[in-house]
Parts: structure tokens; C-alpha cells; sequence
């Protein structure tokens, strides 16, 4: 059984399946009477939050559905919303409700996790998406929406700009009861401020409980001009050295937020020069990229998206225009187009992707290659990791955390030793230069997580600590008790013990 949470008298009991103590799977589930709940999120578990090799086992819902109002989603990321076929495989017949950009992103996501995880019967994915169409309500940011008003209970919801991913939301759950007025805020995922193309997360202006992520709860990021500096580095190491700089990234968000950065690097630099040095390829040693869409003026040096899946992201992403942040729009006015520039191209094809593979592996053109997945788990990287970790022309970039038990995490451990990794049961000698920029991190760090509290106007009574390794929870509880102490505010600060991670 989950665990029950909440310690406070008169307060609605929350549990959670998933993400209580790991970074993956998140579930929450706020139960207002035996006969009434609220689900905020459902994903899947990754990594060591994984449990043996019965993924499906694991991911099963199990937990009661029919009391179940509404699944609210944060947002659009698979530890998040993964387990949304499982849900609905168990009988969960109410809305999903989420921010308007969450509602053109999920479908793709979702197509996405039954390819990998469940079939490709395109007409059974077909019925499952319509379903799921069905079931979305899209909902504006900074607006209440009621779910249920009669003798018990006004239950409302509204959704806040979170800075993590384009329509991410953190969800604000407002309780009346004839006798108890209760507010709920589940962060979600928090952005970091000075995130690229998003605003970043307000306060709210009242959390009676507080659920908050506390991912990296132990650390601070470094500031947007010094992880700028680092991604030029690795871009001038790949001129220099005919390298290609690999970068592991989720097909949204992160994927999106780099090739922003890269637009900008390359609009105030002159890499002009140093493309016109690099030899014209031969006949020979032409690649798809070359040969799809030769850079205009750019020279040699692309920006490559090899993910199909990131290229439909991205597309969307410059779709919804209107949710961008203050300072994309500038760029807009000023004629530049940080998504879609002179030297990006995208490979759609499996066999285009072999040859861009073989052919930045044999020959000596430098390029940025931005490749799910963001942990090196699967996807289309691992070909780039097979084929280049050998060769110390190359780097790996890493910008967003990497789990523990994902190869990622391996690569960024023992990379600087000149260790090895395990890659789809191959056992890879690690050779090229490996590097970790935790400033592109989606997540909000130590002190962003503090700002966040110390805003609320008046302290909450409770703050779980939630999606966060358990050091990063247990850091993250110590400043919080300290600054509370120091402000002689009242306030609980929990971490949450283990769930029953398979529902």
C-alpha cells in the first residue's frame, strides 16, 4: 500500500505511486474523501527508480481509479505522463486536464511511449490517441477552473507558469469544505530562472501544503553566461579537432533550449572563418545533411537534430510562439529565428541516420549532433556513443541529470577516468572528452528551490519534498529548517518515505 501522508489535522491525505523517492515515475494522488481524489501526473519509472526487468509489471496501476475526479498534468516529460496507457488500461475514465501548449505536446509523447513501449499497430496507436484526445482539457495559465461544487466540497484547480518546459504548469488545488478552506500546490518540475524561451515560475501567492521537487535540491547551477562559455568551448574543441560534440537530450525541452543557445552563439561569433578553412567534403564523403540542405553561407559546420521526435517537438515549439518568453520575442522583432537558423538540419530516416552516423565517425567534419535520449538510455545516440566514445576527437555533452543505473550516469562517472560503459551489451572503452553543463539543467537548484518557498507570502505548514535522490532531499530539508528556524516560521519540512512504486 502507498503510504499516507499528509500529518495535519483537517488536511486532504496525499500519496504517493511514484516519485516520492527518485526522480522518475511521478504520481501523486490527493484524496479528499474515500470517495474522491485528484491524480496530478502519472509517469514511468527510469533508471535504478526501475525495479527488475518487469517494466510492465511495475508500471501497472493498481491503485483505485474509479474515485479518481481528474488527472491533472504538469507537464509533458514520460516520468511524468508515461504511465498514461496504464491508467487508462485500468479503468480511469475521467479528464486530463493541462496547460494549453501541454495539449498540442502530449499527443506527440504519448505516440511516442506506445512505439517504444507497448505496439506499432498504427490503428490500435490511432484509437489510443483519439481516446486520449477525447479526455484532454486544455486550460489557461492564471485561471481557476472548478471541478466539483455541491454540499461537500468546491474543489477548484489553476495552473501557473513553471519554467521547466514549454507548458509546464505547477498546479495550485484549492479545498472548501463547510468547515476547512485547505490550498494544495504541487510544484511539478520548477525551471530554473534565465532558462531559455521561458518565463520563469512566480511564487504562489498562498500553499497551505507545498509538494516540491527537489532534484537538485543539493546544487547550484552555474549562471547562463558561464554555461554559454562552456558550450562554445566544446564547439571550438570540435573546429580545432574535427570532432563531432555529442549531445544527449530529450526531444523536448532540452532540445529546444539548445539550439536557441546555439543560434545565439553562432549569430554573435564568427565561425565564419573557420568553416571556410574546413575542406569542401568530396562526393565520397557527403552526408544526407549535406545533401538535403546545404548551409546558406554557413560553411561546413551543422547544428544536427537526429531525432525525428525533436524535430515534431521543435516544429510545435515554433508553433506556440505565444508562450514564449519576453526575450525570444525580441529576437523575433529582430528578424533572427532561433529555432529554425541557417546551419540546422534534421535527419528523419533510420538509414539517413546510419550514414550521418558513419560518415562524422570516418571523416574529420566537425558538428554538433543533439540526439535522443537525454540519458542515454536507447534512442539514436547510442549509435553516436558506439561508434565515437573511442575517439578522443570527439566530446559528449552532457546538460541535464542523469539518473543513476542510466548509462549517462556512467559515461559522466567514469568518462574522466578513461573507464568504460556497457551499451546495449556491448562494452564501450570511453576515449572522448566528456562534459557536464549543469546550467542547461530544467530544474530549478538549491537556491531557485528556496527563492521559490521564501516567496510565498505567508510560509506553508508543510512542505513535502518530493522527486529528488534521497542526499538531495535530505540538503535541501537542512536550508529550508535552517532559513525557517531563522525567520521563526512554522513549518514542516518531510521526506517522504519509500511508496509502493508499482501503483
Amino acid at each position: 500500500m502507498a503510504v499516507l501522508l499528509s500529518l495535519l489535522p483537517h488536511m486532504p491525505h496525499i500519496t504517493h505511486h511514484g516519485g516520492a523517492t527518485g526522480v522518475t515515475g511521478s504520481c501523486h494522488r490527493l484524496q479528499l474523501d474515500p470517495d474522491r481524489a485528484l491524480l496530478v501526473d502519472c509517469g514511468l519509472f527510469q533508471g535504478h527508480d526501475a525495479q527488475g526487468d518487469n517494466s510492465l509489471e511495475q508500471h501497472r496501476v493498481t491503485f483505485p481509479v474509479a474515485d479518481i475526479l481528474a488527472l491533472v498534468v504538469t507537464h509533458v516529460h514520460i516520468d511524468h505522463i508515461g504511465r498514461l496507457p496504464h491508467l487508462l488500461a485500468a479503468g480511469y475514465t475521467g479528464p486530463i486536464l493541462c496547460s494549453i501548449p501541454s495539449a498540442r505536446l502530449l499527443p506527440l509523447v504519448i505516440e511516442d511511449a506506445l512505439k517504444v513501449g507497448f505496439t506499432r499497430d498504427a490503428q490500435l496507436i490511432e484509437r489510443f490517441l483519439a481516446e486520449v484526445d477525447s479526455r484532454l482539457v486544455p486550460l489557461d495559465y492564471r485561471t481557476w477552473h472548478t471541478l466539483i461544487q455541491d454540499d461537500r466540497h468546491h474543489l477548484r484547480i489553476r495552473l501557473q507558469r513553471a519554467g521547466h518546459i514549454l507548458g509546464s504548469a505547477y498546479v495550485e488545488v484549492d479545498i472548501q469544505t463547510p468547515n476547512n478552506y485547505t490550498r494544495v500546490v504541487f510544484s511539478g518540475d520548477l525551471g530554473a530562472p534565465n532558462s531559455p524561451l521561458l518565463p520563469a515560475p512566480e511564487p504562489p501567492e498562498r500553499a497551505d501544503i507545498l509538494v516540491l521537487e527537489s532534484t537538485y535540491g543539493n546544487r547550484q547551477h552555474e549562471d547562463r553566461s558561464t554555461r554559454q562559455q562552456c558550450l562554445r568551448a566544446a564547439i571550438d574543441h570540435a573546429l580545432q579537432n574535427g570532432g563531432t560534440v555529442i549531445i544527449p537530450a530529450f526531444s523536448i525541452g532540452r532540445t529546444q533550449e539548445l539550439l536557441y543557445e546555439l543560434e545565439d552563439i553562432l549569430h554573435h561569433q564568427t565561425y565564419q572563418r573557420q568553416m571556410r578553412e574546413q575542406p569542401p567534403p568530396t562526393k565520397n564523403e557527403s552526408s544526407p545533411w549535406e545533401r538535403a540542405s546545404p548551409a546558406k553561407g554557413g560553411g561546413p559546420f551543422p547544428v544536427i537534430v537526429d531525432s525525428p521526435l525533436a524535430a515534431r517537438f521543435t516544429q510545435a515549439y515554433r508553433d506556440l510562439k505565444p508562450y514564449w518568453d519576453a526575450e525570444a520575442h525580441q529576437r523575433l522583432h529582430a528578424g533572427r529565428h532561433p529555432l529554425a537558423f541557417d546551419n540546422l538540419y534534421t535527419v528523419d530516416s533510420h538509414e539517413d541516420h546510419l550514414k550521418t552516423v558513419d560518415h562524422l565517425a570516418r571523416t574529420h567534419r566537425p558538428a554538433v549532433v543533439i540526439a535522443a535520449s537525454g540519458m542515454a538510455a536507447g534512442g539514436r545516440v547510442v549509435n553516436y556513443l558506439k561508434r565515437m566514445l573511442g575517439d578522443d576527437r570527439h566530446d559528449v555533452l552532457f546538460i541535464g541529470y542523469q539518473a543513476a543505473g542510466t548509462p549517462g550516469h556512467a559515461i559522466q562517472k567514469y568518462g574522466p577516468r578513461s573507464g568504460w560503459v556497457e551499451l546495449e551489451g556491448e562494452r564501450v572503452t570511453i576515449r572522448a572528452g566528456v562534459h557536464t553543463i549543469g546550467g542547461y539543467s530544467a530544474h530549478a537548484d538549491q537556491n531557485d528551490l528556496l527563492d521559490f518557498i521564501q516567496g510565498i507570502p505567508t510560509s506553508p505548514k508543510e512542505i513535502r519534498l518530493v522527486h529528488g535522490e534521497a542526499d538531495a532531499r535530505a540538503s535541501l530539508k537542512a536550508r529550508v529548517e535552517r532559513w525557517a528556524a531563522e525567520q521563526d516560521c512554522k513549518v514542516q519540512v518531510i521526506q517522504s518515505p519509500p511508496e509502493h512504486k508499482a501503483g
